[in-house]
């Protein structure tokens, strides 16, 4: 019988490069589980989502290992070429905010074992303008920590490089002037910073994308924050999102399973901490459980707050 095929691609600079030092065993654990590894390891930024759309056509699963940007990447491929081909993830960059979400193992032998389980989670992601993400796309104020950070302090210092580079942006807020449509309402003001997410963690916080985040309901979880006039503005603002309590005037939370947002004129987009471009008018919409991810459901963490672990993942799984 023929041998299933994998393909696995990994960054080697994400994070600190850790995925070099396990790259034989974790070939190896696919081959034993009767899969030919076709291995690729990335070369430039865009690299991973090529080298997918090339082969996914022969292929029966694609693993990769890097940062929320490489995943960023290989689902991009996905969805455009084959999106029912289930995709394994070993987390490997400095943040890692999608695993932190689903709980996936840091040991790249650990994820590897997880992946050959074999267990299907069906996850949202969402389409923004033509394109994919995988659990956030934002604008304004800190959003391009993530890509203008440079990866050697990051591969140093890890998280608290993304500290020191958020701290440059704090004396220049921007104030987008937008118009926000969502479920038939329509909102309008000036907003200095804004997320659309999927996710449990952002940026490396977590739970400050509000309570009860299921992954695959087909919602998003979409955070607003007003331009802030004073001092004490700002300091509510920050108390807001980092106590989750969105209870202030100036701080907007809910969620929505399509969003569009138009500003008066081009604005800067992240999507899963990648530079997403410029856009005037931004069309959100959630694309209900669309993701074949594979997640070893006896070990995975109750995926909504407040479940029993089985109950939680038993519809969640196919």
């Amino acid at each position: 019988m023929k041998n299933k095929q994998l393909l696995f691609v990994y960054n080697e600079k994400s994070g600190k490069g850790s995925i070099r030092n396990y790259l034989a065993d974790v070939v190896d654990l696919f081959t034993q589980n009767g899969f030919d590894v076709l291995t690729h390891p990335t070369q430039s930024r865009g690299d991973a989502e090529h080298f997918v759309q090339e082969h996914a056509g022969d292929a029966d699963a694609v693993v990769c290992s890097g940062g929320d940007g490489t995943l960023d990447e290989v689902v991009n491929a996905i969805m455009n070429v084959r999106p029912h081909l289930p995709v394994g993830y070993i987390p490997s960059g400095s943040t890692n905010d999608f695993a932190t979400s689903l709980s996936l193992s840091k040991n790249p032998v650990e994820a590897a074992r997880d992946i050959m389980v074999g267990d299907i989670y069906r996850c949202d992601v969402g389409a923004f303008n033509g394109t994919y993400f995988v659990y956030v796309a934002a604008f304004g104020l800190f959003t391009d920590v993530s890509y203008q950070t440079d990866q050697n302090l990051k591969n140093s210092l890890g998280y608290l490089a993304y500290i020191l580079e958020a701290g440059k942006r704090l004396m220049n807020i921007p104030v987008f002037h937008l118009r926000i449509e969502v479920e038939g309402q329509v909102l309008e003001g000036n907003y200095c910073y804004g997320m659309i997410t999927n996710s449990r963690s952002v940026g490396g916080m977590k739970n400050i994308t509000g309570n009860d985040i299921d992954m695959n309901d087909g919602l998003f979880e979409v955070t607003l924050v007003h331009t802030p006039v004073t001092p004490l503005d700002m300091n509510e603002i920050a108390t807001s999102i980092l106590t989750g309590d969105y209870h202030s005037n100036l701080v907007e939370n809910f969620k929505a399973a399509a969003v569009t947002i138009e500003a008066t004129g081009d604005i800067d987009w992240t999507l899963d901490g990648e530079y997403g471009g410029k856009h005037r008018v931004a069309a959100v919409v959630n694309c209900h459980k669309a993701l074949r991810l594979y997640l070893n459901r006896r070990k995975s963490v109750p995926l909504v707050e407040n479940q029993a672990p089985l109950k939680a993942l038993a519809k969640t799984f196919e």
